[in-house]
This record gives C-alpha cells, structure tokens and sequence, in this order.
C-alpha cells in the first residue's frame, strides 16, 4: 500500500462503535480507517461479530455506540460505490435465473442500485463484469446448474459490476475448494491494484489471502487487535486476547494455530480449531 494513500480521505472510517446484543458486547470502542487500495482481513470465531460488522458498513444493522463512513457517506441507500459479496448459499438446481441476470442485479436489481442505465450500456457493463472473472463462457447458463466456484464468481462480477470504491466480502470462500479459494483471492485482489478498491474481507482462514493482506482486524470476546499480519498473527497478541495460551507457528509460508480447543472454541463444539482462531 502506497505511503501516498494516507493523505487522502478513507474509504472506511470507523469511530468509536461498538455493538451489544443485551448484556453481550461483540465489540466496543472500535476505531478504524481503511484506507483506498488496502486490503483488511476480519477474523474472529464465530459469534464475534465479524459479518456484523459489515452489516453495520451496510445499513443493515445499527450501531450500539458509534460511527461509520463509509465510500464518504453514511451507511444504507443505493450506494453504488459499495460492493457487497454475502456468504455463499445453497442454490436450488431449478432456479432459472441465468448467471448474466445475476451480475445484472448489481446495477439495477436490488437496494445497492438503481435503473439509471441505457440498456446498450448495461449490457456492456454486465459483459466486461463476467469477462473481468473468467465467466463469459457459462454466464448465460441457470445458475442453479453451475458448480459452487462458478458461482461464487459471477458473485463477485455482481459486486463489482458497478464499479465499487469499497469492496465489502462476508467469507467468499466458504465451501470453495483450494483452486477456487485461489482463483476468487486472486480476482479480489486483481481488482483492488487495479482500481485501488478497498477490500475488507471477513474469513475464518488467512492462509488463502495471507499474501495479499496489508492489515488484519482480529475480533474476539469482546476485545480486538488491528495491524499487520505480524503484529496480530503471533502467540503473544492472540494470547492475550483470548486468555489463554496460543502458539502460532509459520510453516511455508502460512499460519498455523494452536491452543486450548475448549478455550478457543467455547459454545462452538462443532467447530475445530483452526476454524475458531483464523
């Protein structure tokens, strides 16, 4: 991330916010820019508020405490400078929504745009989207009938087919295998160099976007840590934040995390470690 891109505006800004459910704090006191270009990774155990958070940059959901900025204007509304990629879903095999119809959704579909286009220009728009991730020869297939990674890429076409400053992404590869998880990091990540788009990008694993990661916002237990992948990916600051003892090793070139199953995964049984810690 170029020095030069502290001195301009932020295309997040996250002042004071914090967010409760009852007597559960997620997190508080969350101050936060994100800067044109960057690209932040959220992570967190389940439950910590990592999707939240987006939700919050959304509109969708309020703030207990706090505020947010967002592409420099207030969260909500028909945004167009916001891309949204949600968490993949099970699509049933008889939907007949083809996949160029769903990258279409991302100018005129949905709450995130409105119809202000020609249809010539649309249709230009929608192609160069689909083309951009490597989808134009399946496009005008159902989507049902498309595999989970073909999919997730029109997903991400939808999201940028508007030509979004920030780029919002709630676990996009989820249920991805390694190829995929490698080849939709890469689009990500091809876009924001490209256009200097900002990415933040929730995950319950590092290891596929470790090399294009500038900072890290690690949520758990109502605390946090925001810096570098090496100032948070390492036994002391993990520790500390789930009060226990954690080692983190680097191995090849990726992050492996060990500790306590019962302290890191508590009321998540279901989950194993390395989905709980990152």
């Amino acid at each position: 991330m170029s020095a030069a891109l502290s001195t301009v505006r932020p295309a997040v800004r996250v002042r004071g916010a914090g967010l409760a459910f009852g007597s559960r704090t997620l997190w508080s006191g969350l101050d936060l820019d994100v800067e044109q270009g960057e690209f932040l990774a959220i992570l967190g155990p389940n439950g910590s508020g990592k999707s939240s958070l987006l939700k919050a940059l959304l509109g969708m959901q309020s703030l207990s405490a706090g505020s947010v900025e967002i592409a420099g204007g207030r969260p909500g509304g028909a945004n167009r400078k916001v891309g949204y990629i949600p968490q993949q879903r099970a699509i049933d095999d008889g939907l007949t929504l083809r996949g160029v119809d769903l990258v279409g959704l991302g100018l005129d579909g949905h709450r995130w745009g409105t119809g202000v286009f020609g249809m010539r220009d649309r249709r230009r728009r929608v192609a160069e989207a689909i083309e951009a991730v490597g989808g134009t020869a399946y496009a005008k297939q159902p989507i049902g009938r498309l595999s989970g990674g073909e999919q997730q890429r029109l997903r991400v076409a939808q999201s940028l087919v508007g030509d979004p400053s920030v780029l919002l992404c709630d676990e996009p590869l989820l249920s991805l295998d390694l190829a995929h998880q490698r080849a939709v990091s890469e689009l990500i990540d091809r876009r924001r160099r490209t256009a200097d788009t900002a990415v933040l990008f929730v995950t319950h694993e590092i290891n596929p976007v470790l090399q294009f990661v500038d900072r890290v916002l690690y949520l758990v237990n109502g605390s946090f840590r925001v810096g570098k992948p090496d100032e948070v990916m390492n036994s002391e600051t993990l520790s500390e934040l789930y009060g226990t003892r954690v080692e983190v090793l680097r191995i090849g070139g990726q992050i492996h995390i060990a500790g306590s199953q019962s302290s890191l995964c508590e009321d998540q049984p279901h989950h194993h470690e390395q989905e709980a810690v990152g």
